[in-house]
């Protein structure tokens, strides 16, 4: 059926591809930085582990460098510049950047559907930030970052799709040509030589681009509701895995190897759950056979109920979050962190 629309993609590269073109030819304007930022982001229309490498990036760079992260907030329901603080929720500055906001208290977290003008206001803020990460900005090219990160999905590589509606780019191929850095992300635990020539072969990197592989690593289970606090989730047997989010594949997987019986309840991503949602999700809980059953959930879901005002149904229904955390092949990880480090030695702003 997709390929039928095959014309409609055919007709939207050639939109982008003059789109492109008249950035290239300084038509249209794109704007430097003397300031370290970074722009990690994708061809794809998701799902290709932005918010867990941006905060691998938190997590390198925050303890020696102020740095704040600008996101458009997708998903939330205001417009404009915001700068993240405790009264916040999802509504107001998005699922992701909420997230951010919570797990790292040294940095600042802003929110500007214009990537130029967030900038802008986060180097008039007091202190300002010495680098920004820039998430999800690959195409938004009023702005010229300093470092493209370019991300693709081991199993879902951007060169083997087509532009939506045929496929699940929204940007054609040969913008990664931009990219300084290619990061193909959900990759095997181990990977062969064999398989990396066959990822190389089909991206047909540019000379300028370096390659790197990263996999996800699950952490311990994190309590949710107020009876998973309580619960001992080894003695766990069932599962009912809840998520909105772009791909699940992987999570599945970890979660099929821990226990015996798993169901899925899947929304679209960044979805709001309703009460209606909830009460369905419990009746599909209490639907399930056995006594030892929990639900688990994605950080981004969390952030998303915990702001629902119908999360106290779930009081009594053991509800954990799944946390994870990116790593690098050997020693590509060193190479990888070089490579930034390096970048933001070179290019910081001296007061």
């Amino acid at each position: 059926m997709k390929r039928l629309l095959l014309p409609i993609s055919f007709l939207y590269s050639i939109v982008l591809f003059l789109r492109h073109k008249l950035y290239d030819w300084n038509i249209l304007k794109s704007k430097s930085y003397d300031i370290p930022n970074i722009c990690v982001g994708n061809l794809n229309l998701g799902g290709t582990g932005k918010t867990p490498h941006i905060e691998y990036l938190t997590n390198l760079l925050s303890d020696e460098y102020n740095v704040a992260i600008l996101s458009r907030g997708y998903g939330r329901k205001t417009k404009g510049f915001i700068l993240a603080d405790e009264t916040h929720t999802h509504h107001d500055i998005g699922d992701e950047p909420l997230q951010y906001f919570k797990k790292f208290n040294n940095i600042k977290v802003a929110v500007d559907e214009n990537r130029r003008e967030g900038i802008e206001r986060l180097l008039q803020e007091g202190k300002a930030p010495q680098v920004i990460l820039l998430d999800d900005a690959y195409q938004h090219r009023k702005i010229k970052p300093g470092l493209n990160i370019l991300l693709t999905d081991y199993y879902q590589l951007y060169s083997n799709s087509h532009l939506v509606p045929a496929g699940n780019l929204r940007d054609i191929k040969k913008a990664a040509h931009r990219a300084e850095i290619v990061v193909v992300t959900k990759s095997p635990n181990v990977i062969t030589p064999y398989y990396r020539r066959d990822v190389e072969g089909s991206l047909k990197l540019q000379p300028h681009q370096k390659i790197f592989y990263s996999y996800i690593e699950y952490l311990d289970f994190k309590p949710f509701s107020k009876i998973s606090y309580n619960t001992d989730i080894k003695e766990a047997k069932t599962a009912l895995l809840l998520c909105g989010i772009a791909n699940t594949y992987s999570l599945e997987d970890h979660i099929k190897r821990k226990y015996n019986t798993i169901s899925k309840i899947k929304f679209n991503d960044h979805h709001s759950f309703t009460e209606k949602d909830i009460d369905m999700i419990i009746e599909k809980y209490n639907s399930m056979i056995g006594k030892n059953k929990v639900i688990i959930t994605t950080e981004k879901d969390a952030m998303r109920l915990i702001n629902s005002s119908f999360v106290s149904k779930f009081d009594d229904i053991p509800v954990f979050v799944a946390p994870i955390k990116i790593k690098f092949h050997k020693e590509e990880g060193t190479s990888f962190n070089d490579e930034i480090l390096s970048y933001v030695k070179n290019n910081l702003v001296m007061d």
